[in-house]
């Protein structure tokens, strides 16, 4: 580990322009389990996929909304904080790194720890907006009302996170941030959802440097030019040692 260690800093140390495409496993760290482990009443007749998609949210606003809060309802109650994996990619940005992070993660601890430039590819679950007139509702508002209506039109309101149909609007800008990048480096992500477990491909035929810090083995990991196998917090506390 060490070793790899050495090897990782060093790649930091020589990329001005750095991408870190960071998953489930970075929040999993701050506490918080990835929703795909949810289990609730909606499991019983439903798939995750279709209870958490646009189609469903069209067709049953209010069993949506149900379902909804179920699953994600750790994550809307909890008071969970950046850890070491999100403060370390802040530092490297205030070193003058610059610093683009990409995250498939929609609780917002990317942003709280300090960094600047932050694409949400999945979207945030921090509001919810009117699909009607595209007013946007804090996080409050959506608590305190089962079903949350838009204060304007009165339209049953959307969560700001992209549900299973729903085309992902960042991930041009996305892999045209990795494809410019001297360093891509992902952490915590299994790399299983598309077309965001593309990017590393992509970014390692465009010949640019490649990292993964993940606890398992992926499918991609033969796009990586270096594997840490571990934590996230554990590895960048190593990293920050001089």
């Amino acid at each position: 580990m060490s070793e790899q260690i050495h090897r990782l800093r060093q790649m930091l140390e020589q990329a001005e322009t750095i991408v870190a495409l960071t998953g489930a496993g970075m929040s999993t760290e701050s506490g918080i389990p990835d929703f795909r482990s949810a289990n609730g009443l909606w499991s019983r007749s439903m798939s995750l996929a279709e209870v958490v998609s646009i189609d469903y949210f069209r067709s049953d606003p209010e069993a949506f909304w149900l379902a909804f809060r179920e699953i994600f309802r750790i994550k809307l109650i909890g008071d969970y904080r950046p850890n070491a994996g999100h403060q370390f990619l802040a530092e490297l940005e205030q070193q003058g790194k610059r610093v683009t992070v990409l995250t498939q993660n929609i609780d917002g601890l990317h942003a709280r720890a300090g960094s600047g430039q932050v694409l949400e590819l999945h979207g945030s679950l921090l509001t919810a907006s009117c699909p009607s007139c595209d007013t946007t509702h804090a996080l409050d508002y959506v608590l305190h009302h089962p079903l949350p209506v838009c204060r304007l039109c009165h339209d049953v309101l959307k969560p700001d996170v992209v549900l299973y149909g729903e085309a992902v609007p960042l991930i041009e800008l996305a892999f045209d941030a990795a494809l410019q990048a001297d360093l891509l480096l992902v952490m915590g992500s299994s790399l299983e959802v598309s077309p965001v477990n593309l990017i590393p491909l992509e970014a390692a035929q465009a010949g640019v440097a490649t990292a993964l810090i993940n606890y398992t083995p992926t499918r991609m990991d033969h796009a990586f030019d270096l594997r840490i196998l571990g934590g996230i917090g554990e590895t960048c506390r190593a990293l920050s040692k001089v």
